[in-house]
């Protein structure tokens, strides 16, 4: 379980520190929550006041991981997902894009975007990149401020990369005219840009093999699986890009923390999220979609290192829990949780883990239809957030 947001982390539970009294009242059935120690952590019923004054483009690239498409549905064969992330920055884009992308998306006032990438499996381990006979496919997804201006992003994006090597050479969608494509015959890849209303769709497509009738294929695939997504996803106008709400539904608010203070919009550490985060950066993005199908989850918040997510109801909720803890992998040993916390299940990471991006222990905690994963390093403090976020949600619903 991963110490980057909305991966899934780790930490367990050993033995309950004195902890400090919480606000509430019992409720028939359920613990009483004032007697669970909860340390440092914040537990009382809880609104954030942040405004979204110029963080607009944050908040809308958070809300556009729902007009990307997960690589499993541009392909089954693409099921481990190896990136998903908001770009809201010129600068967050280069590594995907060019470098010499650059002064186009500045001069034609790029706005924000999102990406997400798949492949037939996963990285070599330690690896950022997919292994040479691959199928790996990135898809990009920029707002700019009007059709016009992601139109003539378009073409000149296209114009910029082409010229990056003299050998690279034009092909032609058998699907999408308007899309522009480019390879250097001989290498095994394929990049293409097409713009769609505000957006501009940029694709980069690995292969085994050099065969551009391969390459341009799979670039129709692409466009084909993307393109209705993002017709489904309702563009905030650029206007209104600083009214968007931070916490609409108080999903945010019922994620346990030390501190409430100082919040701005950040898509890794103060975020609220449709379910396609979820499914974009899955290890096996089969049974990730299937979990998510069948237990409706339908938003999914991080703060900090804590996740939470809210699933169709109480018994979906159960099999979300259950789902994330099968998919933990054999680097994770099921330890107990804290017995006052109902249901709670508590996982630490054993020697065939790497303690430098994961964390020690991770615990699942239930509450009606709401499931959240907890991390430590330290076993104390993971018990202490179990009940505390238990509390919390107790108190908030």
């Amino acid at each position: 379980m991963s110490r980057i947001a909305l991966c899934l982390s780790t930490m367990t539970v050993a033995g309950l520190l004195a902890g400090c009294s919480i606000p509430g009242a019992p409720v028939a059935g359920e613990p009483d929550v004032r007697k669970l120690e909860v340390g440092k952590y914040e537990v009382d019923r809880h609104s954030y006041d942040v405004s979204p004054a110029g963080h607009g483009a944050v908040l809308e690239g958070i809300r556009m991981a729902d007009a990307v498409v997960p690589s499993i549905d541009i392909d089954p064969s693409l099921s481990h997902g190896r990136t998903s992330s908001v770009l809201t920055t010129v600068d967050d884009t280069i590594g995907l894009l060019a470098d010499v992308s650059r002064p186009v998306l500045e001069n034609r006032k790029f706005l924000t975007g999102y990406v997400a990438a798949g492949a037939d499996r996963a990285d070599p381990k330690g690896e950022t990149l997919p292994v040479s006979d691959a199928t790996a496919v990135t898809t990009v997804v920029l707002r700019f401020p009007d059709q016009g201006a992601a139109a003539a992003a378009a073409k000149e994006l296209e114009d910029a990369d082409i010229n990056v090597a003299p050998e690279n050479q034009k092909l032609s969608s058998t699907k999408f005219s308007d899309a522009y494509l480019h390879w250097r015959p001989g290498v095994p890849s394929v990049g293409a840009f097409l713009a769609h209303g505000e957006f501009v769709i940029s694709l980069y497509v690995q292969r085994p093999k050099a065969d551009s009738a391969d390459l341009v294929s799979w670039v129709d695939k692409a466009l084909t699986a993307e393109v209705p997504v993002l017709d489904s996803f309702r563009p905030t106008p650029t206007a209104e890009f600083d009214d968007l709400p931070v916490d609409p539904e108080g999903m945010l608010a019922r994620v346990v923390v030390e501190s409430r203070a100082d919040r701005t919009p950040d898509p890794q550490r103060f975020a609220v999220y449709g379910p396609g985060r979820m499914l974009q950066a899955a290890d096996d993005q089969a049974a990730r979609q299937q979990l998510i199908q069948e237990t409706g989850l339908d938003s999914s918040a991080v703060v900090d290192n804590t996740l939470l997510h809210r699933l169709r109801d109480t018994d979906a909720a159960r099999t979300f829990m259950t789902g994330l803890i099968d998919s933990a992998g054999a680097e994770y040993d099921p330890i107990g949780a804290p017995n006052d916390v109902p249901g709670a299940k508590c996982l630490r990471l054993n020697a065939a883990g790497d303690r430098e991006t994961e964390y020690a222990f991770s615990c699942f905690v239930t509450y009606k239809r709401y499931v959240a994963v907890v991390s430590s390093d330290l076993e104390p403090d993971v018990r202490q957030k179990v009940a505390a976020q238990y509390a919390l949600l107790a108190n908030s619903l």
